[in-house]
């Protein structure tokens, strides 16, 4: 009995596509999201999300004098938008449509199985 329940939580754990999305722009990496969406939902996976992570910023702060004036500076902020996309119950035809995807330029997609 208990041996089934182990295999059942196992198959259900090999069943699911986590997709990681990050980029610079936010919507470039909205773009993203609704082409995955669209691409395996047409091939008949459930999906669960976009849920947007929290935004990452690097702040910069840079003297705009090379020796003296210690009060003049530049600060710069880099943000990083993300997004996690599940796709539970994936076939064949889901690994296929999100492989051959085209995705626009400046977003990072990781992929885990």
């Amino acid at each position: 009995m208990a041996d089934e329940r182990n295999d059942k939580t196992n198959d259900q754990a090999g069943s699911r596509i986590r997709i990681k999305i990050k980029a610079y722009d936010s919507k470039i990496i909205d773009q993203s999201t609704r082409k995955i969406i669209e691409a395996s939902e047409r091939t008949g996976a459930s999906i669960s999300g976009p849920i947007p992570l929290p935004v990452a910023k690097k702040k910069y702060t840079i003297n705009r004098s090379t020796f003296v004036h210690k009060d003049a500076r530049d600060q710069y902020e880099i943000r990083t938008h993300k997004r996690l996309i599940d796709i539970l119950n994936p076939g064949p035809q889901t690994v296929d449509a999100l492989s051959s995807l085209n995705l626009p330029a400046g977003v990072e997609v990781e992929i885990k199985m």
